[in-house]
């Protein structure tokens, strides 16, 4: 029997049942932006010498990092050096719904903004905004160690 003529026999509510998990679990999240994990257990240092660290040279400018660093796998992180000059480190992952798409903006302060939905946070995390019905959900912001030239990002 071809799979066409399984799937038929199956029924449209079954077959949809069967495809759906499939074709969910077969997207790439790298493609849709959305549904990207939390980096945990982060503990990575970043020399500020480096060519790829050029923007926190200046206040205002930030990074992002992504890396097989973490015990979740991929760390994706923003690095910024705020409008006083201290560097902040804070999750990528837009605690809305998931996209990998948080910068940080020279608004106020200083704060994170998240480009796909426009949540803000502050630099401690603490939701500025609220986006839609759901509570707003604080971003999370990583513990920072500056060492001569070397940053240490860690939980």
């Amino acid at each position: 029997m071809e799979r066409k003529e399984f799937l038929r026999s199956l029924g449209a509510g079954a077959a949809f049942a069967l495809l759906f998990p499939c074709a969910q679990g077969c997207s790439n999240d790298e493609e849709d932006g959305g549904n990207r994990v939390v980096p945990s257990g982060v503990d990575f240092t970043l020399d500020l010498t480096s060519s790829e660290a050029t923007p926190l040279s200046g206040n205002g400018g930030f990074i992002e990092v992504t890396s097989n660093v973490s015990m979740d796998g991929l760390t994706d992180i923003v690095v910024a050096r705020n409008l006083q000059g201290e560097l902040v480190a804070a999750s990528l992952i837009c605690s809305h719904e998931g996209y990998a798409e948080v910068e940080f903006v020279d608004q106020g302060e200083g704060i994170f903004f998240c480009e796909v939905h426009g949540s803000q946070f502050a630099q401690d995390g603490t939701p500025l905004n609220q986006v839609d019905s759901r509570p707003a959900r604080a971003l999370k912001v990583f513990n920072v160690e500056l060492n001569g030239d070397i940053l240490r990002i860690f939980e």
